[in-house]
């Protein structure tokens, strides 16, 4: 069997699957979002296990310097918010089938999803990526799913439950509009991570898309982490060294922190978080109004309104973390014509475009605003 190879359903088909894959996990978009967004729960998922044990260096594997990173990650979140719930995945060297992976976090309500794996290449390739769910754009970002996906083979059944599971374009794009609140917050998270890792040296390869079955069937923000390359002799040694693992969860932990304060509208306990702002006229006809945005660009020094890369759009700066941000087009109230036009920035090359939210020029929590705006 080739996940890749198996063929597009109709549309009536994806959309029936999707809905009774959604129902049989039973999970609801509806019922999650009774309540104002806060973190209470994390799942973290150390990658492979037991009898699967991932890709390798000369004397590293995938499979333990992942469960090193989780667990130092988990003791982490337990130490400075105690009221969070941490759920793993495995705690142990254990085989846990990719479908169970993804139960266990629908099962225990997760609020975000954090899979940690390492990279297999050339003994030239290095840095960190973290994937979203989506479509991939290139075939080495083909080959990292295909090898992490590859995992089913080991199963009791190798496989056979996934023979009729549908990883063609039509349907992850389904899922990506069914779920496109969480696939906005992971695509927030995951750009943080790369930041962190990024302030350890770590080459940054970037925020990346693609199909994982593990990502397919969770169904809140979700990302998975790609540590690093062990066959690379000068990465395999940072992420099997004990060091190097507790400096990625600090990385991790930093990010997660900062991901968690922005969603729940904190800005006191992380000290260089900056409260995101915009300059607004008092006579701002928005005023009292959610306005939605969509932000299409992140960078340490400012850029011109008029810059080249904006392609003429007219472009709003606000704010955050001492970084600037950049975002297109003005929705008041409106968060599907947003979304919508997230989706053409995406079209037009903005890969990591997101929809995000403004009440009086401070920036507010995405799900927040969306119930703001129905008001």
């Amino acid at each position: 069997m080739s996940l890749t190879g198996i063929k597009s359903r109709t549309n009536n088909r994806i959309v029936l699957f999707l809905l009774c894959l959604f129902f049989a996990e039973g999970y609801s978009l509806q019922a999650q979002n009774t309540d104002l967004p806060s973190i209470k729960t994390v799942v973290i998922d150390a990658g492979h296990g037991g009898k699967d044990p991932g890709c390798h260096g000369a004397s590293a594997h995938e499979k333990h310097v992942c469960l090193s990173m989780a667990l130092k990650l988990g003791d982490m979140i337990k130490k400075k918010f105690p009221d969070i719930k941490v759920v793993y995945t495995r705690d142990t060297d254990v085989f846990v089938e990719l479908d169970e992976r993804a139960k266990i976090a629908n099962k225990a309500n997760a609020d975000l999803f954090i899979c940690i794996h390492a990279n297999s290449a050339s003994p030239s390739a290095y840095g960190t990526e973290t994937y979203v769910l989506g479509l991939h754009r290139t075939e080495s970002q083909q080959k990292v799913a295909e090898r992490e996906n590859a995992t089913i083979y080991l199963e009791d059944d190798k496989g056979a439950k996934y023979k009729d599971f549908d990883m063609s374009p039509d349907a992850i794009i389904a899922r990506q509009l069914q779920l496109s609140v969480f696939l906005d917050q992971s695509i927030n998270f995951a750009d943080k991570l790369q930041k962190e890792f990024k302030t350890l040296g770590r080459y940054d390869r970037g925020v990346k898309q693609a199909g994982f079955l593990v990502l397919y069937k969770t169904t809140m923000p979700s990302v998975l982490i790609e540590t690093g390359f062990l066959t690379n002799p000068q990465e395999e040694k940072f992420l099997a060294d004990t060091t190097g693992q507790i400096k990625m969860a600090k990385a991790m932990f930093t990010a997660f922190e900062k991901y968690k304060n922005e969603l729940e509208g904190v800005d006191s306990q992380v000290k260089t978080e900056v409260p995101p702002t915009i300059e607004v006229s008092a006579e701002d006809p928005n005023k009292d109004q959610v306005v939605f945005r969509v932000q299409i660009e992140t960078s340490s020094s400012k850029i011109s309104l008029t810059a080249p890369k904006f392609n003429g759009l007219k472009i709003y700066e606000y704010t955050q973390d001492n970084l600037y941000k950049y975002t297109s087009g003005e929705f008041v109230n409106d968060f599907d014509s947003a979304n919508k036009y997230k989706n053409e920035m995406r079209e037009k090359g903005y890969e990591h475009a997101f929809v995000v939210a403004f009440v009086n020029g401070e920036r507010i929590n995405l799900e927040k605003a969306i119930k703001l705006a129905k008001k």
